[in-house]
């Protein structure tokens, strides 16, 4: 927990994929709020409010005079090694099944601060043209945040592990093949879209410009396996 972050959301996203990939289990107490400000270079208020976002989808408790303990255990073995053998295709046709509804559910669903979220985030990627490493991190926790906005904790956890093919070596080789300056120009255009699309209501616009950059994402990926 070394990474430098700059927003609640960030955090959230990190603490929530220790607790997925199992490095954090259930009734493990989480450090210290000062300690975690120290970790991720952020505030505490910033601790509190990504604290309170793994509380509200029940992954975390508070106990008073305690601390806050991880409340139940996502990971199981057996998936982790699903995760690990899954191949950057497959990743894609997953998210194929799950986002453009998110999208839907997100029109009908997503808060004021959801939308605040994916804006930062979405600020972030367009200034990270020129970096690929940034800009796939941040990539992940927008998707991840989408999901969130739905209030569907199944989603929500369907999203993060289908999400961990991403750590595999493979998803960095790929990554490295296709992600240059202009294709990060256009998928963030494409997420620009969608989360218009998204304020403006419109769910099964939403959910069409899903599909567009989901099919852009797999045409790429497609592409860099055949060379």
């Amino acid at each position: 927990m070394k990474r430098s972050r700059t927003g609640a959301a960030d955090v959230a996203a990190s603490l929530r994929r220790e607790i997925t990939e199992g490095d954090m289990r259930r009734n493990d107490r989480l450090p210290a709020e000062r300690d975690l400000a120290q970790d991720y270079k952020v505030s505490r208020g910033t601790i509190r409010r990504a604290i309170d976002r793994l509380k509200n989808e029940r992954l975390v408790e508070t106990k008073r005079g305690s601390g806050t303990y991880v409340r139940q255990e996502v990971g199981e073995n057996s998936a982790s090694a699903l995760f690990q053998n899954a191949r950057p295709l497959e990743l894609v046709d997953a998210r194929f099944a799950l986002e453009p509804h998110i999208c839907r559910l997100a029109v009908l669903h997503g808060r004021r601060s959801d939308f605040a979220d994916l804006e930062e985030l979405l600020v972030r990627m367009e200034s990270s043209a020129n970096d690929p490493i940034v800009f796939a991190e941040t990539d992940r926790v927008f998707h991840e945040t989408l999901a969130r906005a739905t209030g569907n904790l199944l989603l929500n956890w369907m999203i993060t592990n289908v999400n961990r093919v991403r750590h595999q070596e493979e998803w960095r080789k790929m990554r490295e093949a296709t992600l240059n300056r202009q294709t990060i120009l256009h998928y963030n255009a494409q997420h620009r879209r969608i989360l218009n699309a998204i304020r403006a209501r419109e769910p099964e616009s939403a959910a069409a410009l899903m599909k567009d950059h989901l099919e852009t994402a797999r045409l790429s990926l497609t592409r860099a396996a055949a060379t």
